[in-house]
Order: C-alpha cells, then sequence, then structure tokens
C-alpha cells in the first residue's frame, strides 16, 4: 500500500503555529521546529501570568487601601476587620478607588469600622420616602374655545324688478333668485343663457 502522508493536516498545523509566532526575533517565526518550541513557551508564560496579574492588582489595593487607613489611624487589618463586623459588603478594587478619589467618604468608612470593633450595634439608616407634594385641587377642565363657524356668504336676493334690466351682467346666484321669485319652472337646472333666456322671456 501507499504510504499516506496526511499533508493537509499538517500544514495547516505547521501555518497555525507559524501564524501565532508571527512578530518573533529571527528564525523563531521561520522555521517550524523552533517557532513551535517558542510558542509553547509562550503560551505557558501567558497562562501563568494571567493568574500572577491578578495577585498584582490585589497587591496594589492593599497597598492604597493601608495608607488611607494609616492617616485616619487604623491599620489595614482593623479596618477590614472592622467592615467585616460592620457587615459592609465593598471589596477591594472599590474601596482602593474610593481611598484615591474620594478620601471624604473613605474617612467615613474608617469610622463605620471603629464603631463595629468598639461592640455599638450599626443600625442601617432607612431612607424615608420623600413626601409627595401635595396635590393641587383638581382644576375644572379647561373648555376649549367654540369654533364660531362664519356663515356661508349667501347670494342677495334679487327682487324682480319691472323694466328693461340687462341679465347677462348679473351672478347666476341672482338669476336664480330672479327666476325663483318669477316662477319659472326648471330655473336650478338651467345654464346662465337659458336663464338670461328665460327671464327675457317673462318680462315681454
Amino acid at each position: 500500500m501507499p504510504r499516506v502522508k496526511n499533508s493537509p493536516v499538517t500544514r495547516r498545523r505547521r501555518k497555525k503555529v507559524l501564524k501565532l509566532s508571527k512578530g518573533y526575533f529571527g528564525s523563531k517565526r521561520t522555521l517550524y521546529r523552533t517557532a513551535h518550541e517558542q510558542v509553547m513557551r509562550s503560551l505557558a508564560y501567558s497562562y501563568r501570568d494571567r493568574k500572577q496579574r491578578k495577585r498584582d492588582f490585589r497587591k496594589l489595593w492593599i497597598t492604597r487601601i493601608n495608607a488611607a487607613a494609616k492617616l485616619n489611624g487604623m491599620k489595614y487589618s482593623r479596618f477590614i476587620h472592622g467592615l467585616t463586623l460592620a457587615n459592609v459588603q465593598v471589596n477591594r478594587k472599590m474601596l482602593a478607588d474610593i481611598a484615591v478619589n474620594q478620601p471624604e467618604d473613605f474617612k467615613v468608612y474608617c469610622q463605620l469600622a471603629e464603631r463595629a470593633l468598639n461592640g455599638e450595634t450599626i443600625e442601617q439608616a432607612v431612607v424615608k420616602p420623600k413626601a409627595e407634594p401635595k396635590k393641587a385641587k383638581a382644576e375644572a377642565p379647561k373648555e376649549e374655545p367654540k369654533q364660531v363657524e362664519t356663515p356661508k356668504a349667501e347670494p342677495k336676493k334679487v327682487e324682480a324688478v319691472k323694466g328693461t334690466v340687462n341679465y347677462s351682467q348679473m351672478l347666476v346666484a341672482e338669476l336664480k333668485e330672479l327666476a325663483k321669485a318669477k316662477n319659472i319652472e326648471g330655473y336650478s337646472t338651467m345654464r346662465k343663457a337659458e336663464l338670461v333666456e328665460a327671464l327675457e322671456k317673462t318680462d315681454a
């Protein structure tokens, strides 16, 4: 049987390692064997130092809290023990930030710890709800001003005038009023010329 070297899988593995070694010095980024050795070490170091970084930050927070506690006449150990007795659940990261940026608030924490160490019972302050403002008397709903409809201009009623009248210069509405006054049948559907003609016949 022919020998199978499985080159696609091998090539993928090599490319993966060389990709991780990108930016290394010399042959550590070009030769697979050297790159693989360096990548394995780098991954182990990064795993180790991720854990170490958390310890380093905790040391920094404790140092800052201790310095601020000494300014208020306490030690770090007594301060933390007092906060535990007072049931103050604030972690060291926040305490360190308060100690640096808000020393007045940190002083209040020191006072709480001192009271708890002296055996005083610290009652949690009950925040009373603010009194709701007195509701004003229910005002009657304002009546909206009624919209006054402007009456449509009605056509002027024109009384029948005896004698010769120039109907062609009058409006259609005026002509219809005259036709209505003279009892002309079908005046509502007539046009202006028909109305003029009908009115002239009645005058003749």
